[in-house]
């Protein structure tokens, strides 16, 4: 079987290529790629390539495939994995593995760290490790972009069931967000932002009393008022707001003000900036919890932090990178009850797209980048359908699809994208 994908082989050395996969042996699978969330992880193993703790030392000799946010359809399935899989099968996979034998050893991953599977691909050969750590997941749901963005909205699943909270007296930690507290959600306003924004005004077990969500962009804002609105929020019990603390003389004060000056039990911060992990730390209530979200892209990452308040207000921090099998399980059992994750996309593209995507990410305004494998399209925003579609029919019926879903990409523009771009 050929295979068409972007592969790694050194600093900001990525290459599409044309190559043969190898024959699948009985404990593995050969796999379909329909769609790819291109993440800022993406971006930074480009950038670091051997250097990067998931990507193998001899990258530049055996590539790795990049993309770790997919989602496709089962083609062939080994004879070790017939009892639980079968092809026409729909899957997401949970890429965090636990590999001693990988090519890095237990921190290898998909999309980061094999030769023959990786999300920016048409077709991949899926490794025994993969189901045998019960990381290949079947996904029932409409479409497939929701398989693909499973992954990320895992990750802020696991964030929240990370953080922890005190027992006066006892040494026994309360894990999870506090139920009926306040929640703050710094720089939220981002694709993992909205992810944990969406998760958290609809999950049903346990929800904070108050979520505020900041950031400096104004647009960004208005556009997650609009996706994730206070009134829907409210029907659920939550009282949400969106706050612009660009505009506040003193967010700290004002931003404590909100909770009658105790502060937050549970404060995220969704980006790797000092000023807003010590902003974190200020609005921290007695035994409140920082969770530092955001992965810095440099090794020396330093932030000040109020250790008086470790000491007799109990405060304290973790940090988490991602979910585990369980956390992508609940998303995917939460998009089966009716969450829709498409208001985190804001472009769609073509393989022949995911290079420059991936290698200018951080300048490309927007949302989650999904990439379809099996067709060549520029990247282009969803808000730019309209401009498109004046002298691109495709174009034109994509933004009427989207216009019926509030703007958003959805299920039906999917389909009708698959059947009429221009194949691979």
């Amino acid at each position: 079987m050929k295979t068409k994908a972007v592969r790694l082989y050194g600093k900001n050395d990525l290459r599409l290529e044309t190559f043969d996969l190898p024959a699948i042996g009985k404990d593995e699978m050969l796999a379909k790629v329909v769609c790819d969330s291109i993440c800022m992880s993406s971006y930074k193993a480009t950038h670091e390539a051997d250097i990067h703790k998931r990507v193998p030392r001899d990258v530049h000799r055996n590539p790795v495939i990049i993309g770790h946010e997919f989602a496709g359809e089962i083609v062939e399935v080994g004879s070790q994995w017939s009892h639980a899989f079968r092809a026409g099968d729909k899957f997401s996979i949970q890429p965090a593995l636990n590999d001693p034998d990988g090519p890095v050893g237990v921190l290898s991953a998909p999309g980061y760290s094999y030769r023959h599977i990786g999300g920016d691909a048409t077709y991949v050969v899926i490794p025994n490790a993969v189901m045998a750590g019960g990381c290949l997941l079947h996904y029932t749901g409409a479409g497939y972009y929701p398989a693909s963005l499973a992954e990320p909205l895992s990750c802020v699943i696991g964030a929240m069931h990370a953080n922890y909270h005190t027992t006066p007296g006892s040494y026994r930690h309360q894990m999870e967000i506090k139920d009926g507290g306040n929640m703050a959600i710094l720089a939220g306003v981002g694709p993992m932002g909205l992810a944990a924004i969406n998760y958290a005004i609809h999950r049903t077990d346990r929800k904070p009393r108050l979520i505020v969500v900041t950031d400096i962009d104004r647009a960004r804002l208005d556009r997650a008022a609009l996706l994730y609105s206070p009134a829907e929020a409210a029907r659920n019990g939550i009282e949400l707001r969106y706050i612009n603390t660009g505009e506040m003389a003193n967010p700290v004060d004002e931003l404590k003000a909100l909770t009658g000056g105790k502060g937050y039990d549970d404060v995220f911060v969704f980006a790797p900036v000092a000023a807003i992990v010590e902003q974190a730390d200020a609005l921290l209530a007695f035994d409140g919890c920082l969770n530092f979200f955001a992965g810095p892209s440099k090794t020396d990452f330093k932030a000040p932090f109020n250790f008086y308040n470790v000491h007799y207000a109990y405060t304290h921090v973790v940090g988490t990178s991602g979910g585990n099998t369980d956390d992508m399980k609940e998303a995917l059992v939460m998009m089966g009850q009716g969450l829709d994750p498409a208001g985190l996309v804001t472009h769609i593209g073509g393989l022949d797209a995911v290079i420059d995507t991936t290698m200018n990410l951080p300048s490309i305004p927007g949302g989650k980048k999904l990439i379809y494998t099996h067709i060549n399209l520029p990247l282009t925003p969803i808000d730019g359908f309209e401009a498109r579609g004046k002298t691109n029919p495709v174009f034109a019926e994509l933004y009427r699809l989207c216009e019926r879903h509030h703007g958003l990409w959805n299920v039906e523009a999917e389909t009708y994208l698959l059947a009429h771009a221009d194949a691979v």
